[in-house]
């Protein structure tokens, strides 16, 4: 569902955050889309790391990046995105400036194969321990479904938490729209 207004918000914090050189992660690679983004946002000299569990995102996303001759910045892992910390090298670790998460199941997908609201909170958690300051942590969540309603309630609740000190937490979402339209979570290292 591509709601007009969400997904290029999304972008629009991720533009802000990155620069040339950067490193970003895209915490559900889905159909790629994402993914090349951020790995044109990072240039030549940035990295990006991309993580799904199912092997039908991982083969997309490998696809739309030969198709972009992007395939050099971005390294595909077919894992949860609880991993993503782990993964990344104190080279990329020190240069972390951004990580978006698209909830819910993957487009075109199997939909009984959800994100989980433990798994994406302890991703979160850990990556905003790495990540430098003015860097961001993009859900967007998709909470048309009984598990998305879940992850939805238990995300915000861990959000509401985190110390205005520590992150600045935002919430962007249409208040006049039926049927769940997706929503933004932000949050800013400070």
């Amino acid at each position: 569902m591509n709601v007009p207004g969400i997904l290029p918000f999304a972008r629009l914090l991720l533009e802000k955050a990155l620069d040339e050189g950067d490193t970003a992660l895209d915490c559900t690679v889905g159909n790629g889309h994402d993914t090349a983004f951020l790995a044109r946002m990072v240039g030549e000299n940035g990295h990006v790391l991309g993580f799904d569990i199912q092997a039908a995102a991982i083969e997309k996303t490998r696809a739309r990046l030969r198709d972009e001759q992007l395939e050099n910045r971005v390294t595909l892992f077919q894992q949860s995105h609880e991993h993503a910390a782990a993964q990344l090298s104190a080279t990329n670790a020190q240069r972390l400036k951004a990580a978006i998460f698209n909830l819910g199941y993957l487009p075109g997908g199997d939909k009984t194969i959800v994100t989980r609201p433990e798994s994406t909170i302890s991703a979160v958690q850990s990556l905003l321990e790495l990540m430098q300051p003015g860097g961001i942590v993009v859900l967007v969540i998709y909470h048309g479904h009984r598990e998305g309603q879940r992850e939805k309630e238990e995300l915000l609740s861990f959000a509401a938490r985190i110390d205005q000190r520590y992150a600045h937490v935002l919430t962007y979402q249409f208040i006049n729209q039926a049927n769940h339209p997706p929503f933004i979570l932000a949050l800013e290292k400070r």
